[in-house]
């Protein structure tokens, strides 16, 4: 059945290794210490006893030669400096909003936005909001509400655009709270929580018409933009012919703005922005952030790190990088269907997301399949992913006050940008067909301690019942 999704041809690396960095697979009786002195949580585990490392594609890219280069000739002026200029100059001709704010992160971006425009009771409609954007919003007081058309719901479905926002509950949205407690819609490119799913050119321009209407302005989470711009140009009608650049230019000018995690489309290790059309908007967000990251030209980066990111929104436009970048992506969702190992169809712009929930049936959400997966990956091969299911978004209904999990328990395989090699996705997909294999012999998981808000940053757990997490044969 033709779903509108052109199959992807062999890509090939387009650039030259310079430097590499050791790494080495520590022995099993190692990794069942690391992870019970972690509680059973991966984020605790020391990187050096990771043997591949896929917990996150933020800030864990490699950087080009040019991007290194930039770093050395980074001016580092207080107050508007050249790198600077270049920044704003670059992120402009991209993005084109009228102001450009500098942070060291994309949550950041986040805290300044909400702490400036929300308050007790307000809404923040989204496809699906990621996790510190949630925790953002819900910091003040406010309701991170998800409205991701249900083909995303759908781990099976193959579809060229699952990241799409539903108009029907955008619209319930806006009857149900009213356009008083909605002070914007948020869209995320690609829509992380949901597998890095890309959102259609034509989703987006529904989305801001129907914004337009209410006289909510539209903001874009574009931590990944340029790899939702390639599966627009892939895939949707009309597309082909133009360019990236040309695809996000149209793309943005349907918002007022965007928050942005540079370490991930902007090919850096550190650094992010806030973009707004709106002037107090932009005045009240300038004047936080002197106050928490730093004058409003550096905004808490050096002027190094301005330089990269100009360097890296160049690259990351290149067609060549995206379609390996992408293909890359693609070819270890191929290997897992060859192994027989459910994941979140198709597969995104940097993730493969495991289906948890196919893959350890037995293993109720109360007892979180994703983590269970996720720490079984860790000890049999020396994988870290990441849990994306109810350790990280099991919350509280706001109207029933009931516990309501997530609809999907995914692991997500991140990829770094530039970092790994086919070889050595292989061998990860040969990892997740030997957590597969473990079957019932798997346990499930209990929280022993929590803190109060994401919980899945720190929170330490025991396999159910105590004892080991692998029964005995």
């Amino acid at each position: 059945m033709d779903n509108g999704m052109k199959p992807l041809a062999h890509t090939f690396e387009p650039y030259r290794i310079k430097v590499v960095e050791k790494i080495q697979r520590n022995s099993r009786e190692d990794r069942v210490q690391h992870l019970r002195d972690a509680g059973y949580n991966v984020f605790k585990v020391p990187s050096a006893a990771i043997y591949v490392d896929l917990l996150t594609d933020s800030g864990t890219g490699a950087m080009s030669d040019m991007q290194w280069a930039a770093l050395m000739t980074g001016d580092e002026a207080y107050a508007y400096s050249k790198s600077f200029a270049e920044f704003e100059s670059c992120i402009r001709e991209i993005f084109g909003y009228k102001h450009v704010i500098p942070t060291h992160q994309g949550r950041a971006a986040e805290g300044l936005l909400f702490a400036t425009t929300l308050k007790e009771g307000s809404v923040v409609p989204n496809n699906i909001h990621f996790d510190t954007t949630r925790a953002n919003v819900e910091h003040q007081g406010a309701i991170a509400l998800d409205c991701i058309a249900d083909a995303g719901l759908d781990p099976t479905l193959e579809a060229p655009f699952k990241g799409d926002m539903s108009l029907k509950k955008l619209a319930t949205a806006f009857e149900k709270y009213g356009t008083e407690r909605i002070p914007f819609v948020m869209i995320t490119i690609t829509n992380n929580s949901g597998g890095g799913q890309p959102v259609s050119l034509a989703n987006v321009r529904e989305v801001s018409d129907f914004c337009k209407k209410m006289g909510v302005p539209l903001i874009f989470d574009a931590c990944r933009f340029a790899e939702n711009a390639w599966f627009i140009q892939q895939r949707e009608e009309g597309c082909a012919e133009k360019t990236i650049m040309e695809i996000c230019n149209e793309m943005f000018a349907l918002g007022e703005g965007c928050t942005m995690s540079a370490k991930k489309d902007g090919l850096v290790n550190i650094g992010g922005f806030l973009c707004l059309n709106d002037d107090t908007m932009a005045q009240n967000a300038t004047n936080l952030l002197i106050l928490r990251e730093g004058f409003p030209t550096y905004g808490g980066l050096a002027g190094r790190d301005l330089a990269a990111v100009a360097q890296g929104l160049r690259e990351v436009m290149d067609p060549d990088y995206l379609a390996y970048r992408i293909g890359q992506v693609a070819r270890l969702g191929a290997r897992l269907d060859e192994l027989g190992v459910p994941y979140l169809r198709p597969t995104g712009g940097h993730a493969v997301y495991i289906d948890a929930m196919t893959a350890l049936p037995h293993i109720p959400q109360s007892q979180f399949p994703a983590q269970v997966f996720t720490a079984a990956l860790y000890l049999e091969g020396g994988v870290r992913g990441v849990e994306i299911g109810s350790l990280m978004f099991e919350h509280r209904d706001p109207d029933t006050g009931q516990m309501v999990h997530p609809a999907m328990e995914l692991v997500r395989l991140a990829i770094p940008r530039r970092v790994y090699t086919h070889t050595q996705l292989d061998y990860v997909a040969e990892s997740c067909a030997r957590v597969m294999e473990m079957g019932e012999r798997l346990r499930g998981l209990e929280v022993t301690w929590e803190p109060p808000s994401l919980r899945h940053f720190t929170a330490q757990l025991q396999p159910v019942g105590g004892g080991r997490m692998v029964a005995e044969a």
